[in-house]
Order: structure tokens, then C-alpha cells, then sequence
């Protein structure tokens, strides 16, 4: 199973998947670490679209080896969404704006999520994973 943890930066994205990951026994892949593997920190439409590839074949891999894969990234758009094909999404609403201007302007609010979070609180993490080991 593919999750992607989506959402602005500074939303919380790698906070939640920290919490999630030993709870689900889930592989993990952060999107800073994986860019630093890649050295490609272009944030252009293209430089995202190549990231959300990368973030994809790194959770086929792990999802065809009947492991829980978590992916923590922007994934702003419908478009990179598309292209990652994640089994759920949980969607980081817990900020208006990010830091990053360009960010900003290209993220598109998803239409299609299982979760949303909009504001964080001791039990998150607990009753979305509780909520996704049903669907394993």
C-alpha cells in the first residue's frame, strides 16, 4: 500500500509520517532526503513532475514487495498526484500558505484524499493508522 502525505511546506508532513511509520511497520521515504540522494533540488514544474517519478518507483518497489510505504512530499499539483498513484492520501490542511512563493502559487487543494488533517492534535497519527491497518 502506497501512502503519500501531502500538503504545504511546514504542514507537518514529516511530523506525521515520523509518528506513522513505526505504528504501520511501513517503509518511509522523505522527499528532502530523497532529492539529497538525487541532488536535484530544481523546484521548477519539471523538476516536481521528475520528483514525483522518483517518489513513485522508490513505493512500487517497496508496495510490490507487500510492504506499507509512506511519501512525504508537496506533490502540489493534480498533475504529480496523478503520476505518484497513491492507494491513500492524507492531506496536511493545516496552513494557509507555506514559506516558499512559487510553492504557493502552484498548489492545487486536492479534490480526492481519505484524510485530511486541518489542525494537530495527540491522537492523529494514532487514528489514521488505526484506520488504515483495517484496509491492509
Amino acid at each position: 500500500m502506497k501512502i503519500l502525505i501531502m500538503g504545504l511546506p511546514g504542514s507537518g508532513k514529516t511530523y506525521l509520517a515520523q509518528r506513522l511509520q513505526p505504528l504501520l511497520g511501513a517503509a518511509w521515504f522523505n522527499a528532502d532526503k530523497v532529492r539529497e540522494m538525487a541532488y536535484d533540488w530544481d523546484f521548477s514544474p519539471e523538476g516536481r513532475t521528475r520528483q514525483s517519478l522518483r517518489m513513485k518507483a522508490l513505493a512500487d518497489f517497496e508496495s510490490k514487495n507487500k510492504r506499507v510505504v509512506i511519501c512525504d512530499f508537496i506533490c502540489p499539483t493534480a498533475e504529480t498526484r496523478k503520476l505518484f498513484d497513491p492507494d491513500k492520501v492524507v492531506w496536511l490542511d493545516t496552513i494557509e500558505e507555506g514559506r516558499f512563493e512559487d510553492t504557493n502559487a502552484m498548489f492545487e487543494k486536492p479534490k480526492k484524499f481519505d484524510f485530511r488533517v486541518t489542525e494537530w492534535n495527540d491522537k492523529n497519527h494514532i487514528n489514521i493508522a488505526a484506520e488504515i491497518k483495517q484496509d491492509v
